[in-house]
């Protein structure tokens, strides 16, 4: 029954996709290589207006609907008005997330509730509401956008690292709980990617404290950050292979690796170096010092 239910999810021709963050950044992306695939999508973000205009850019398979994943009513609004007009919901992207990068001493409680807020709290909201109908349906795939900072610490990023590390932890169990229902489960950890989260604005979020304004052009590309479609992409690729964990660049994988086999190295690594910057020491043998994932 399971299988036959899964079988109906469509990869990814006549697809249907809800994509939160689809104004911008991965989720736009994501939205430009679905429609490229013969899928529709749901643009579902708070920059309303960009997302207007990347839906008129991509023609008749997409729309734009307003959303602030921070309410869990205006989310259950989107879902409705989804199933209202497609009838179905293939998958899902529980893409929207923003960024704050400071010592714990320099954020301020208001730091913590928004990032969780929208980290942490917008994806619970988002599956609350989409993962009962694809239960009901038979079938669905989920998509949690976590990254790197889920799978591993960074100094001077303490709050993203722990939504992230929670939206992995999510993903992990709620795959666990709907294997054998026709519900794939999987999280993007991606490493850095040239999207606008990587830069201050105020809509993705800000650096506090020391750590100044932003992150200096010279800073981001010691990271060899990937261009943000070839990530969609590849990530697509996996989606449709059912992945659990989506790990891109895939030089971040062998960080994942040494973090896994020697946890204690990069904790040594760091103390050693007195680094107190939101960058990741090199394991040893890597020519360069990637900064913290996006």
């Amino acid at each position: 029954m399971a299988d036959e239910a899964t079988d109906r999810l469509r990869t990814f021709s006549g697809a249907v996709a809800l994509i939160t963050g689809g104004a911008s950044g991965i989720g736009c992306a994501l939205a430009r290589a679905l429609v490229a695939r013969g899928a529709s999508v749901v643009l579902a973000d708070r920059q309303f207006e960009l997302a207007q205009k990347l839906a008129a850019e991509l023609g008749e398979q997409a729309r734009a609907l307003e959303l602030d994943v921070r309410d869990p009513e205006a989310f259950a609004a989107v879902v409705s008005d989804l199933m209202q007009t497609e009838g179905r919901v293939d998958y899902f992207f529980n893409n929207a997330g923003i960024g704050i990068g400071g010592f714990f001493e320099d954020h301020t409680l208001e730091d913590w509730r928004y990032i969780i807020d929208v980290n942490l709290l917008g994806v619970v909201y988002g599956i609350h509401c989409v993962y009962p109908v694809m239960l009901a349906q038979g079938f669905g795939h989920i998509v949690n956008t976590a990254s790197m900072a889920g799978r591993m610490a960074a100094p001077g990023l303490s709050g993203y690292v722990a939504t992230k590390h929670a939206v992995v932890g999510i993903t992990r169990s709620l795959r666990l709980e709907a294997a054998g229902r026709g519900v794939r489960v999987s999280a993007f950890c991606p490493g850095v990617i040239r999207t606008e989260i990587l830069q201050d604005g105020g809509v993705f979020g800000k650096f506090v404290g020391e750590l100044g304004a932003s992150l200096s052009d010279a800073e981001l590309e010691r990271g060899r950050p990937m261009n943000v479609d070839a990530f969609a992409s590849a990530a697509l690729d996996r989606v449709a292979a059912n992945q659990e964990i989506i790990i891109l660049p895939r030089m971040w994988r062998l960080f994942d690796w040494f973090d896994r086999l020697f946890p204690g190295l990069l904790a040594r690594l760091f103390a050693r170096a007195g680094d107190r910057s939101p960058f990741q020491p090199r394991p040893p043998g890597s020519p360069q010092d990637p900064p913290a994932p996006a």
